[in-house]
């Protein structure tokens, strides 16, 4: 019998089977990227705010601590936003005439939360206490970045599951002491793992459990 097909045509189907490989392959690796860069995170781009408060200057250069506005930090699964009766505490003294802060003052005279747009956030299914992290000696700075460094708000990290777990998986490497928690200028010291170990020891961190599903989806 007859061959139907030219022997040329073993190498062609070869080449086409690599060549959808290679494409399915590539938009894989695309997207990837794509889901990692900060085109898709939004990490380091500031996000508009209905007031352009910057913690630099609050933070850096009044030295205000975290807790004065997030006053539900170290309570509350949620740190809080500050109500603006907060914000007048000062500026009612302090460029109380400033356009800049008209829409403060209307919010004040009207009793009605300004509304700010979120800089970090997470998906429904996913939990998160920040009083648990703050307890456990895992400072601001470690997953909001420097704000005291920041004129206007912006999201330092992707918050993705895989950057928790690299905390998770070894948290001896980012642990504070609790007293330094809220300290934008902490400085691990050179034996921060032994220092580390010392303190998941203390604060009765049960590290088998952290990598556990339950602990973040429930």
């Amino acid at each position: 019998m007859a061959q139907i097909f030219p022997p040329r045509s073993n190498t062609l189907a070869k080449l086409s089977i690599l060549l959808v490989v290679l494409v399915v392959g590539g938009f894989g690796l695309i997207a990837a990227m794509l889901y990692r860069s900060p085109y898709y995170t939004n990490v380091d781009e500031s996000i508009e705010q209905p007031v352009p408060f910057s913690h630099q200057h609050h933070v850096g250069g009044l030295g205000l601590d975290c807790r004065y506005c997030h006053t539900s930090v170290e309570s509350s699964s949620f740190a809080g936003i500050p109500p603006t009766n907060t914000c007048m505490t000062c500026h009612s003294q302090v460029w109380n005439t400033s356009p800049m802060l008209a829409s403060v003052r209307e919010s004040f005279q009207t009793n009605t939360a300004l509304q700010w747009n979120r800089v970090n956030s997470l998906p429904d299914f996913v939990y998160f206490n920040h009083s648990i992290h703050v307890r456990q000696g895992i400072g601001c700075v470690t997953c909001h970045g420097q704000v005291d460094k920041m004129p206007l708000m912006r999201k330092a990290n992707s918050l993705y599951m895989e950057w928790c777990l690299t905390c998770h998986r070894a948290p001896e490497k980012q642990i504070r002491p609790r007293s330094e928690v809220f300290d934008m200028n902490y400085v691990p010291p050179s034996n921060q793992e032994q220092l580390g170990l010392r303190l998941v020891k203390e604060y009765k961190i049960h590290t088998k459990q952290l990598t556990d599903c339950s602990i973040c989806h429930r």
